[in-house]
């Protein structure tokens, strides 16, 4: 009887043991895990005030209608396109809305220009944007620096 009560005291000594080692790592873990996440939130806290993304700035035209001849099927074909221009600042949106007429002017001028075939393709509109933005690009006020565009969004675009 005497080796089955050592074999039973020297098993629960080894459960005891493994128990205890289990419970130091848990708690280890769990400390370090709310240490961590409280170290990530006060660090993030201080970089998101450092980075400010600043608000966009677009402005949007009124809709254009242009006509525009197909050369090949010889018949009108109408362009009804609505323009959204998202710019560098707010001081180059005050410069194209003081300027608008002509903004509108030479914006007509590059649409009526336009091949209809050209347009019905993604890389005819693709190279629609890059003309609009080299369009608007040059100063409108003799003396200023040229106006920045991010980008040329079409909001409306039906041709017909």
């Amino acid at each position: 009887m005497s080796n089955y009560s050592n074999e039973r005291k020297s098993y629960s000594l080894i459960l005891i043991i493994v128990l205890l080692v289990i419970a130091i790592i848990a708690a280890a873990f769990g400390g370090y895990s709310w240490w961590a996440l409280k170290h990530a939130k006060s660090g993030s806290a201080g970089t998101s005030q450092q980075k400010v993304i600043p608000a966009p700035v677009f402005m949007s035209l009124e809709p254009f209608t242009v006509n525009l001849i197909d050369d090949e099927e010889h018949l009108d074909r109408v362009l009804y396109i609505g323009i959204t221009l998202r710019l560098h600042n707010e001081d180059t949106r005050k410069r194209l809305h003081d300027y608008l007429p002509e903004v509108r002017s030479r914006l007509l001028l590059l649409l009526s220009r336009q091949q209809a075939n050209k347009l019905a393709t993604d890389n005819g509109k693709l190279q629609l944007m890059t003309d609009v933005k080299e369009t608007l690009r040059p100063t409108l006020v003799p003396g200023e620096s040229e106006q920045i565009l991010s980008d040329v969004l079409f909001t409306t675009f039906i041709l017909r």
